[in-house]
């Protein structure tokens, strides 16, 4: 990974860009050509990325195993993986080869480096939700001299306009998008069709990419998200489908034209999560702690 360091309009830009020929591998798993950067190759990069890539936790949760075997079994030998996070080259090598994907920090971190080699420009930012500070990650690019909202991590299903002056809206086929001002550098991201409207609160401010991979490795320590249960959402055949440990009877959600339908799961849950959502059986079996 080629890392850099750029100012542009008083701003400090973080780069962390994929190598080439990774990045062509994840064009390609996307499907999607390279094209010139800007709104319109930005919004069909997001397009792909929700029908191939799933925000889900149960690669977080087997790669918080996979590490802790891993210390045990080097203990006392001043050797071992430090963290257990997954960096942009893992994270892309899991969506590929396993159908793995994950939540915001490290999805919205792979993203970005993949964004960067493409020529984008902009940068890292962390973010609120509610009343619970610095959960949320999220990218702001510069195009053509406008600010631009790019989130992989919640997802977004578009890339959206901030302005500083008024509030703007962005239609997409599941939700429209609103980014209201709120305050010097904030920004509430909204949203229609959902029974929890605001996505969460933009703060709008350049994080070094040291610090942003200090707070992804703080995710996975005690106070991290979503080790607890096994969560999955991805578009499948233009239908944003969902799938929550934590909730009883165990069950596939699927949400369309307002409409919510459930699909009860049976004895073998790890093998219709696997076939449903195109992702590694073996690994969804060992999250499951089945």
């Amino acid at each position: 990974m080629e890392t850099t360091i750029r100012k542009q309009a008083g701003r400090t830009l973080t780069m962390a860009a994929l190598d080439a020929a990774t990045a062509q591998q994840v064009l390609a798993f996307l499907g999607v050509e390279q094209e010139t950067p800007g709104v319109a190759f930005l919004d069909r990069l997001l397009a792909a990325y929700v029908r191939r890539v799933p925000w889900e936790s149960a690669f977080r949760i087997a790669r918080m195993e996979e590490w802790r075997a891993e210390r045990e079994r080097r203990k006392g030998t001043g050797s071992g993986p430090e963290t257990p996070v997954r960096w942009p080259q893992q994270f892309w090598t899991d969506a590929i080869e396993r159908g793995g994907g994950g939540t915001c920090f490290e999805s919205n971190y792979a993203f970005f480096s993949l964004l960067q080699h493409l020529g984008y420009e902009g940068y890292l930012t962390i973010n609120n939700m509610g009343e619970t500070v610095g959960c949320h990650t999220a990218i702001v690019l510069e195009i053509e001299g406008q600010r631009w909202l790019a989130d992989a991590g919640l997802p977004l299903y578009a890339a959206l306009p901030i302005s500083d002056e008024e509030p703007l809206q962005r239609e997409t086929p599941f939700h429209t998008y609103t980014v209201r001002p709120d305050g010097r550098r904030r920004f509430q991201i909204e949203r229609d069709r959902h029974p929890k409207p605001n996505c969460f609160t933009l703060i709008d401010q350049p994080v070094p990419e040291a610090v942003y991979r200090k707070a992804t490795i703080a995710d996975y320590g005690p106070r991290g998200l979503f080790l607890d249960r096994v969560i999955i959402n991805k578009v499948i055949e233009d239908v944003p489908w969902r799938f929550n440990s934590g909730e009883q009877p165990l069950r596939l959600e699927s949400f369309s034209n307002g409409q919510k339908e459930d699909i009860l799961l049976g004895d073998n849950v790890a093998a219709e999560l696997a076939q449903h959502f195109a992702m590694d059986e073996e690994l969804l079996r060992r999250a499951l702690g089945s």
